[in-house]
């Protein structure tokens, strides 16, 4: 884009035209020293075998080589090279293969009054130990949320707590639609609805 060599317009002008910088332009990146390079060749020889380190696991195991590095350091590299460990998410929607199965009665349905449609999803939130799950229901026309729990455990008994909570509160909806997880089609809970 800019030539300094080559330039009919000083550096400033034509960097005030495209809205760059002039730093930019002399801007020269800085090599990785050859203490880091012998670094990443480690990271990405031992995340070859496990990519499930983490910057924490590759610092303990990088120290164990004998190289003293602290895990900032090492999450710093990582990222430069574009590594993130891979680790099994949760699968918040199920299906139990023995519970039945809801037709989507959504389509095409103009949603004009409060309590016509209700809603309810479980959402996992990341903790330094695992997951809590939370879920909610929520008014589709009103975009409120009626009722939410938390729990550590993917169990349906706090998503029928939340379900007999928004119940008790507000009375019953015409449709109560789900991503049909599975606790969401257990008896227990579609007999609350029904």
């Amino acid at each position: 884009m800019i030539d300094p060599k080559r330039a009919r317009l000083p550096i400033i002008r034509q960097c005030t035209l495209l809205q760059l910088n002039r730093s930019g332009v002399y801007y020269r990146p800085v090599p990785q020293s050859e203490a880091n390079l012998e670094l990443m060749r480690l990271i990405d020889a031992q995340f070859l075998e496990t990519p499930y380190y983490g910057s924490r696991q590759m610092t303990w195991h990088l120290r164990r080589l004998g190289h003293e590095v602290g895990r900032k350091r090492v999450r710093r590299l990582m990222a430069i090279m574009g590594l993130r460990a891979i680790y099994q998410k949760p699968r918040t929607t199920v299906p139990h293969p023995e519970h039945r199965k809801y037709p989507y009665l959504l389509r095409n349905l103009v949603i004009n009054r409060p309590d016509q449609v209700w809603c309810s999803d479980i959402t996992y939130i990341p903790m330094k130990r695992g997951f809590l799950y939370l879920v909610a229901i929520m008014d589709w026309f009103t975009r409120k949320v009626l009722s939410w729990r938390l729990s550590n455990t993917m169990d349906v008994e706090f998503c029928i707590e939340a379900l007999q909570d928004a119940l008790m509160r507000y009375g019953a909806p015409d449709i109560f639609n789900t991503d049909q997880g599975s606790q969401f089609t257990t008896p227990r809970f579609s007999g609350i609805l029904e």
